[in-house]
């Protein structure tokens, strides 16, 4: 279908498809799609006063809730470039994003985590108050030479009706819509630069995919501040006339009561969330028969992961997919793909997307099979990185084609597989290891939740295999039972040389798994080698 060319048209054009339907369920609060279209009118109006420009960046530090998405699409409504901010960020890297992306206006939610975040921001960045105009959200009265955001609406009365909507007619579809900035877990983060068509057709491709309807009602987990937040969450929204039931923080007994109270039918997410809700005690009783889609856009999902979705969760459809920042819908399966693609694949490329798979060494391209660099090319690959030609350079190929860092390989049929991320795979005594493999053999071990694989330096083989295993309650596992397990299965040198069982593992806010943190945990000299 044809989507609308900006962000401001989809919202305008949901409003007037949909006014009663809800558009955010949040709580106490629910908003209709007009209601929401007025909100945002309101804050944008908010945003002209402050001083806000075509082109001004509006950063937006909060948890998910019904005012994140108004003040995130009152950004694009007012001809702005919104740039969410991870909210387990503290002061000093918030300031690094505010101060690199020249934000004219900052939303920030004071309070949360009992935290002080205007003050943590302020003090790490002294000539901020000069920079940007501070919208606080928050219970309490708002900090002093900030506006509280309950205020915005009427600091937005001097604003015309006429004087907004011609900003909104200013901005259009190759306009920047948006900048996310990457988790940096492997250096310094990077702004990726989105235009509003290309945040729009990525919605697009995964609704039409996902078969989304304006009868559905999508349980949000995945943080706003990420891509799979907003535009595959807020957007998808606007796109389809879906409500939108945002989780500020994941809390596995209270989103199962939501989705029986709810009757809630879409819940994408991180494998993590959906191990979680397995696991958990008030899962046998829980009704989660409404569930009918979960979409997870991981590099590697367990199989195993997968059969229990089905068989257990009641999900009439599993579409496992792969997407980056840099180009966010990359890859789905569909609706009616056989059992062996949804459970070992990342699907096929979506319209308007190219894929290939390169040898990480020669840069020669790779036949079906054969395991690479996963490259996109198309309208979707982000139009570069802020203020940073040299990374744009070493990301994109003149030619478009995207490195992603990925490894994988494409099938015949063109089901492409994630084998590990290029700075993941290890090579053990020659020979490459891929730790989503070992991860994937581990989830079918009986009392094993989710495990993790890294490599780590050996003096005799170069790396061999780090595995940290949580283990399911009331299961009397130890490291020799998983040793055990992979030597049946697994060619010797892929059988890790540590295992350690932990309650957790390390993750970002993202609920990536911080492998480097688990790298550094573990070291040759540890006597747990010997």
């Amino acid at each position: 279908m044809a989507h609308p060319p900006t962000m401001p048209a989809a919202l305008r054009a949901v409003a007037r498809e949909h006014p009663e339907r809800p558009a955010v369920v949040d709580g106490e609060t629910s908003l209709s799609f007009a209601e929401l279209h007025e909100a945002v009118r309101a804050a944008a109006r908010g945003y002209l006063a402050l001083g806000l420009r075509p082109g001004d960046r509006v950063c937006v530090w909060a948890p998910n809730s019904w005012r994140w998405v108004v003040a995130g699409l009152a950004a694009t409504y007012a001809g702005g470039v919104l740039v969410p901010v991870n909210t387990r960020y503290r002061g000093e890297e918030v300031a690094d994003v505010v101060a690199r992306s020249r934000a004219r206006v900052c939303v920030v939610a004071d309070g949360f985590l009992g935290r002080s975040q205007v003050a943590e921001l302020r003090a790490a960045l002294p000539g901020l108050d000069e920079q940007a105009a501070v919208v606080v959200v928050g219970d309490g009265e708002a900090p002093p030479s900030t506006t509280a955001y309950d205020d915005l609406a009427g600091l937005g009365a001097q604003v015309t009706d006429a004087d907004l909507d011609a900003r909104v007619a200013g901005v259009g579809p190759d306009d920047v819509a948006d900048i996310l900035f990457t988790s940096g877990t492997t250096g310094r983060s990077k702004g990726v630069l989105t235009a509003h068509r290309q945040t729009l057709l990525a919605a697009e491709r995964w609704t039409s995919t996902c078969r989304v309807t304006a009868e559905d009602r999508y349980l949000v987990i995945s943080p706003f501040f990420h891509s799979y937040g907003y535009k595959v969450g807020i957007v998808s929204s606007l796109l389809t006339g879906c409500a939108l039931h945002p989780v500020a923080a994941f809390d596995t007994e209270r989103v199962l009561a939501m989705i029986e109270r709810e009757r809630l039918t879409i819940c994408p997410g991180a494998p993590t969330i959906f191990h979680s809700l397995l696991e958990s005690p008030s899962f046998p009783t829980t009704d989660t028969s409404s569930l009918r889609l979960a979409n997870m856009g991981s590099a590697s999902i367990p199989p195993r992961l997968i059969e229990r979705m089905l068989d257990e969760l009641s999900f009439e459809l599993v579409v496992p997919a792969y997407g980056m920042t840099e180009c966010v819908v990359a890859t789905m399966c569909r609706p009616g793909d056989p059992d062996e693609v949804i459970g070992t694949t990342n699907g096929r490329v979506v319209d308007g997307v190219e894929m290939r798979v390169v040898d990480p060494q020669s840069g020669a391209a790779l036949g079906p099979g054969e395991v690479g660099e996963i490259q996109l090319r198309g309208e979707m690959v982000m139009l570069g990185y802020l203020d940073d030609p040299e990374a744009t350079a070493e990301a994109v190929e003149p030619d478009g084609w995207l490195h992603t860092g990925d490894l994988g390989t494409v099938d015949a049929d063109g089901n492409m597989r994630i084998t590990d991320r290029l700075k993941d795979m290890y090579i053990c005594g020659g020979f490459n290891v891929y730790p989503a493999e070992v991860e994937a053999v581990l989830a079918r071990l009986d009392g094993v939740v989710e495990a993790a694989v890294v490599g780590v330096p050996d003096e005799r083989m170069g790396e061999v295999g780090a595995a940290y295993v949580v283990a399911r309650a009331g299961h009397d596992l130890t490291p020799d039972d998983v040793e055990a397990f992979l030597r049946e299965r697994l060619a010797n040198f892929k059988v890790p040389r540590h295992v350690e069982l932990v309650d957790e593992l390390p993750r970002n806010a993202s609920l990536k798994v911080l492998k480097a943190e688990l790298r550094a945990r573990t070291t040759t000299k540890d006597d747990r080698w010997t």
